[in-house]
């Protein structure tokens, strides 16, 4: 199976290529530029340097959020589209999960997370083998650090934004929090294509954005709503 893997869901953009379950090509960069204007001649450098011709691909996956609101909908966008006109299938895979599975084989709980501003974070827990045991939400950095406490157990933290919350985490947790080397902290495009294999894909139409949060202006606008 070829597919084509992209994730523009937070500041780190990425794209990969996996043929037959091998990582063909794969472009990584972490710099705070427009996704909207790089990520196709990115695409094509990756298919070109790849060998890998559209009509080659079995499917698209696609990181789906949490994340960048603007990010996400470039990555989704661009997934669907090629999609829908190749006559594939695209598979949604979340941006949490993705981070996590950099910490597959460490012998604890594995919590992936995203800045989400003003205390808050985008944030879940899985065990080694990628089983959730906390659901992905929108929390408060200190009460979900709190909430982990009480596990009693290794924590180890992957994220971007680690160093925004760095302090917290020794604080709170101390010893029972791990934290890897930067390396360790993004999210790879080849994994995003490594679970597509193992992910069923629905309809096209049925693919939409996992916020986990409105975006401020639609909540504004319903709690607008709702006065009137």
């Amino acid at each position: 199976m070829n597919i084509l893997a992209i994730d523009t869901s937070n500041y780190v953009m990425g794209v990969a290529v996996l043929k037959e379950g091998a990582v063909a090509g794969e472009y990584v960069t972490n710099i705070k530029k427009n996704h909207s204007i790089r990520l196709m001649p990115a695409i094509d450098q990756v298919m070109k340097e790849t060998g890998t011709k559209p009509e080659d691909l079995d499917r698209i996956a696609v990181a789906h959020g949490p994340g960048s609101y603007t990010g996400v909908r470039i990555g989704l966008t661009t997934a669907k589209t090629m999609a829908w006109s190749l006559g594939i299938p695209v598979v949604g895979v979340s941006s949490l999960e993705a981070v996590a599975r950099q910490g597959a084989f460490f012998p604890g709980y594995v919590c992936p997370f995203f800045d989400a501003r003003r205390g808050l974070v985008y944030t879940g827990l899985y065990r080694a083998d990628m089983t959730i045991e906390k659901a992905e939400q929108n929390i408060l950095m200190k009460d979900w650090l709190n909430q982990l406490k009480d596990l009693g157990e290794p924590i180890l933290f992957l994220s971007q934004d680690l160093k925004v919350h760095e302090e917290q985490i020794k604080d709170i947790l101390g010893e029972q929090a791990v934290l890897p080397n930067a390396p360790y902290q993004y999210a790879r495009p080849s994994i995003i294509a490594s679970s597509a294999q193992e992910l069923e894909p629905g309809p096209l139409h049925e693919l939409v954005p996992n916020y986990l949060r409105l975006p401020e202006a639609e909540a504004k606008w319903l709690e607008q709503q709702e006065k009137k």
